[in-house]
């Protein structure tokens, strides 16, 4: 498989993680985000890719696969070892549920095209970074209030797993305090810990700057 990248996207990062905690491996092909008209917007990628976003996943059998929750969906069926999701309804419900909370409601408020939009606008800077952290704030209220109290957010790496440690590293790019969510610190303790999770770190990826 070949995984189109960028090394702190979060979306991307997501990916990663959900390849790494199922052993699968993949070449990862880096997008420059910030190259010179960046590498997303070209022809060559927007073949591959209209919407001109990472990540996009090429299958062994060559078929092209966008947007991390269809990447994440289609690793889960197609690759079942290391379940991301556990056999119970319910506790399947309740790792979509911060999955979903991350990838909709604070991911999206964040992403480099609402916050150059922002500037577009004339929006100051500080504003820019009020506005993220309140989103940030907004989502981790309730991602500390659903998830468990030990271990990952429900004990071993899940789904929730795989969209929270990116926010995370996400709101400590940003700055944003993350003191008050001592649960949310506990999981990105132990991802940091973990081999799978760790080698999907953005510090651990080949496009990152020197």
């Amino acid at each position: 498989m070949n995984l189109y990248t960028y090394y702190r996207s979060t979306s991307s990062y997501r990916v990663r993680i959900a390849l790494g905690l199922k052993g699968l491996d993949y070449n990862a092909v880096p997008v420059n985000l910030l190259s010179n008209g960046g590498e997303h917007r070209q022809p060559a990628y927007r073949e591959l890719n209209p919407q001109g976003r990472v990540p996009a996943l090429r299958t062994d059998a060559g078929d092209i696969v966008i947007q991390s929750p269809a990447i994440i969906e289609y690793l889960e069926e197609r690759y079942p070892q290391y379940p991301l999701l556990p056999n119970n309804p319910f506790e399947r419900a309740k790792q979509r549920s911060v999955a979903a909370l991350i990838g909709c409601d604070i991911h999206p408020l964040h992403n480099v095209a609402v916050l150059n939009r922002l500037r577009q606008l004339q929006v100051e800077e500080a504003e820019v970074m009020a506005w993220i952290a309140h989103w940030i704030h907004e989502g981790f209220t309730a991602v500390e209030a659903l998830i468990g109290e030990h271990r990952f957010c429900f004990q071993e790496p899940g789904l929730a797993d795989v969209y929270l440690l990116p926010q995370v590293y996400a709101a400590r790019r940003f700055k944003v305090e993350l003191t008050a969510y001592p649960k949310i610190l506990r999981v990105e303790k132990l991802g940091l810990q973990h081999p799978a999770i760790l080698k999907a770190h953005p510090d651990a990826q080949s496009d990152k700057p020197v």
